[in-house]
């Protein structure tokens, strides 16, 4: 986050809530599992396989999921080259739109392959020599640089400051997360259309970005 601009700082931040849109209502749709939050997964895996083996096909069919997802966009974004951002994009919107269609179908599980896949895609959006530079849909590794950022500004060094920054990612997050809960509960079949639209207007602000970063 430190080395973007004010503008990509912004559209970090609003990807970050769209992450937090859909995973709460992913959450809330497949009995607290997760279609980004990997880690949470992981875990339940563990838990399932050292207590009751036969309930850790959802956990584990969502970790490839979201592995193959990481791997789509991230040949999208290879090939791509200085159009990466708004093709990656282009295939998120293009799984939500999945998951969006499935859930009118009344298919659970071809809506959540649409999720958890768009998710994975989603962290090839900001990338630094082909490594992802920001995380956008999980905040461990935020959280650990927002406080060492409090420690360098209570110490006084330099750089302290850029803590807020990923406190702004987090927050972010956490706000989608809300918002994307509060439709799930009173538009189920309406919140994964507006997922959907958030991706395309994502993507479409994505072109409008000058150059490349």
């Amino acid at each position: 986050m430190d080395n973007l601009d004010r503008t990509r700082r912004r559209f970090a931040v609003a990807l970050a809530a769209m992450a937090g849109f859909v995973d709460a209502v992913g959450f809330l749709s497949a009995d607290g599992y997760f279609v980004s939050f990997m880690s949470g997964n992981t875990t339940r895996l563990g838990v399932a396989l050292g207590t009751d083996p036969w309930r850790a096909a959802m956990p584990a069919l969502l970790l490839v999921g979201f592995v193959g997802g990481v791997t789509l966009g991230a040949l999208v974004a290879l090939k791509a080259g200085t159009m990466r951002k708004p093709a990656v994009l282009a295939l998120v919107f293009a799984g939500l739109l999945v998951a969006a269609l499935a859930r009118v179908a009344g298919s659970q599980g071809a809506m959540l392959a649409g999720l958890v896949m768009a998710m994975g895609a989603l962290n090839n959006t900001f990338l630094r020599d082909g490594a992802v530079a920001v995380g956008l849909t999980y905040m461990t590794g935020a959280l650990v640089k927002l406080g060492q950022g409090v420690a360098r500004q209570i110490a006084g060094h330099p750089g302290g400051g850029e803590w807020q920054l990923w406190a702004r990612l987090w927050a972010g997050l956490l706000a989608g997360a809300v918002l994307g809960a509060f439709c799930q509960d009173r538009l189920p079949f309406g919140c994964l259309w507006i997922a959907t639209a958030w991706a395309a207007i994502m993507a479409g602000i994505a072109l409008r970005l000058p150059g490349e970063a």
